[in-house]
């Protein structure tokens, strides 16, 4: 099985003007640079940047030059993602183009980062797409690797390269390069994290092999990292163990029936004490809060 090149984008991305020639450019440029890529990934909502009025539908312009752009070099591209107004409701939603120009993928985030994605509604639909004589490649978005079961699902669909096109400018970005290394790890994959600068992220791309450990990480300046990925790899975890050790896909497998949390009927007590899904508060207005919600609880005596 041959070796396949991937080059993810790290580039500033605008809030005020679209980022879209700026792409075209990093585009043109990495092909110059590197024309043995063979894939090319960009940052969560690095056309337009992270404001939902950017709202459009798809398909648009924008994917149409994406088309025209990896037909050109025939490459695979994963431009982002935008948010794509569809009837009626928004959705932060990512684009796979094959080297023919066509779409073949349309992959919508599972768990906007609630409750400050506020308005972007979750997509419902896993992304798996293969890619000819190299592999299968699933689609997860920023927030929902924070969610196991959403790579874990890839994997079980067979993919083996997770593309991650991510947004995250905030003071747990290290927090998630441990969840990087962990999903590949204990999912037996590669892992392309993908993130922006400006407002679109604070950098510190990374690529995780299958055993968890880091291909590479970029800092916080603008990067084009190509790297040219060994898919057997995977399978030689998958087959084996990690490090010829620890075989967590399989053992999945064989336990899968025993996880009764995901059930219908499962007790939801603990989950529901936790009250609601809201942005945190100052100490005495969480007070305040916690105490509004305790009256509405206590039933009123009746009144005569």
């Amino acid at each position: 099985m041959k070796p396949f090149a991937i080059a993810g984008i790290q580039m500033k991305v605008s809030a005020i003007v679209p980022n879209v020639e700026m792409m075209k450019l990093k585009i043109n440029i990495t092909m110059n640079l590197y024309p043995w890529v063979e894939m090319i990934v960009f940052s969560e909502l690095s056309p337009y940047g992270p404001l939902i009025k950017t709202a459009q539908a798809i398909p648009n312009h924008f994917e149409t030059e994406m088309q025209a752009l990896a037909k050109k070099y025939g490459i695979w591209l994963l431009p982002g993602s935008v948010f794509e107004n569809r009837e009626g409701a928004i959705y932060n939603t990512a684009t796979v183009i094959n080297p023919q120009g066509e779409v073949v993928k349309r992959y919508s985030k599972m768990f906007p980062f609630y409750p400050y994605e506020v308005g972007v509604t979750p997509g419902s639909e896993y992304c798996v797409f293969d890619v000819p004589d190299v592999g299968r490649f699933g689609v997860s978005i920023c927030y929902d690797m924070w969610f196991p079961e959403t790579v874990r699902t890839l994997a079980l669909m067979g993919a083996e390269v997770i593309l991650h096109p991510t947004l995250t400018g905030t003071i747990d970005r290290e927090i998630e390069l441990s969840i990087v290394r962990a999903m590949a790890a204990v999912n037996q994959c590669f892992f392309f994290d993908v993130n922006g600068l400006d407002t679109g992220g604070s950098g510190g791309s990374i690529v995780c092999g299958p055993d968890g450990r880091v291909l590479y990480e970029a800092g916080g300046n603008e990067e084009i990292f190509p790297l040219e990925l060994n898919i057997e790899r995977v399978r030689r975890s998958r087959e084996l163990g990690v490090l010829h050790l620890g075989q967590p896909l399989k053992s999945f497998r064989d336990h899968i029936g025993q996880f009764t949390i995901y059930q219908p009927g499962t007790d939801l007590t603990y989950l529901n004490s936790l009250g609601p899904l809201i942005k945190p508060e100052r100490v005495e207005r969480l007070a305040e809060l916690k105490l509004e919600e305790y009256k509405m609880e206590i039933p009123q005596a009746p009144t005569f």
